[in-house]
């Protein structure tokens, strides 16, 4: 074989092998993810109750989701548990990662503690923080039984404050995974940069502020994304805590869904509800994606 055959069959090969080995994984997603997405789509626009129906109704299954009360209710409770759920793993996670970054002792240890619960389930993180919480046999009771009497702390049997304790239990899970990122993102800095700064006279403070943490922009893209996906897809969690109570005080989007696709018989209204989970992942999703695309070009 001449060495030109012989060049040309490798630079055929260096151009389709990567695409064979890719294409299975393509097909996949394209009916188990796009596919299954498309199918949903067109049941929130059909006649589907109890089973699939694909008779053609309009918007009918959409304006009955938006006269429902437990919907908003749903929504409102995703803004009340997905903003201090970011924030607090957000600034909790950087400030762990911040401090670990001191080159402290016994560093590996402490990571393990903090990475410890992104370990566990939604569902052992649930019934766990159930019993934490509850004012009869937890936490409460223990501080009672130690002595303080006048002590109680019962949000989770509280309409108002159920929300709360979903919040906590899952900041607990997920921040040691933000520190980590977070971290990784730090050790990734220069460390020249300090000393070029120390030498200018700059506090530690003053160079994670103005200098590290600002350069971090893609970390915390990352972070914000995923914090985003656990938001909005966040149903064991909260099934194992409340269930959704007291009354609906906890519904999330996911559990309506679920609740009104497979308990209620109206496989419409949850087609058209994970419709709009889904439009709820695309209006975060892409003004991210622009900001970070932008700040990309203009680094450039």
């Amino acid at each position: 074989m001449t060495p030109r055959r012989t060049s040309s069959l490798a630079a055929l090969a260096d151009r389709w092998i990567p695409k064979l080995v890719l294409s299975p994984s393509i097909l996949v997603s394209l009916v188990f993810v796009y596919g299954f997405i498309a199918i949903t789509g067109y049941l929130s626009i059909s006649k589907s109750r109890l089973m699939p129906n694909y008779t053609f109704a309009g918007l009918d299954r959409y304006v009955q989701l938006f006269d429902n009360d437990v919907w908003w209710r749903s929504a409102k409770n995703l803004g009340w548990f997905g903003i201090p759920f970011i924030a607090i793993c957000v600034g909790l996670g950087l400030l762990l990662a911040i401090l670990l970054d001191q080159k402290i002792r016994n560093e590996g240890a402490l990571r393990a503690v903090f990475l410890y619960p992104m370990a566990l389930s939604f569902i052992v993180t649930g019934t766990a923080w159930q019993w934490i919480l509850n004012p009869d046999l937890g936490l409460p009771k223990i501080i009672q039984d130690w002595g303080w009497k006048g002590f109680s702390f019962s949000w989770i049997d509280d309409p108002d404050k159920a929300i709360f304790c979903i919040v906590i239990a899952a900041v607990w899970q997920s921040t040691g995974f933000v520190m980590a990122l977070f971290l990784a993102g730090l050790r990734g800095v220069d460390s020249e940069v300090f000393k070029a700064a120390q030498v200018d006279g700059a506090g530690l403070v003053t160079i994670y502020r103005k200098i590290v943490i600002p350069s971090m922009r893609p970390v915390f893209f990352s972070v914000l994304l995923i914090l985003c996906h656990l938001t909005i897809k966040t149903f064991d969690l909260v099934i194992a805590m409340t269930s959704g109570g007291p009354g609906n005080s906890t519904y999330l989007p996911a559990i309506f869904m679920y609740t009104f696709s497979f308990n209620r018989g109206e496989l419409g209204v949850g087609a058209a509800s994970s419709m709009m989970m889904l439009a709820t992942v695309v209006a975060v999703l892409v003004p991210l994606m622009y900001m970070e695309s932008r700040s990309t070009r203009n680094a450039a």
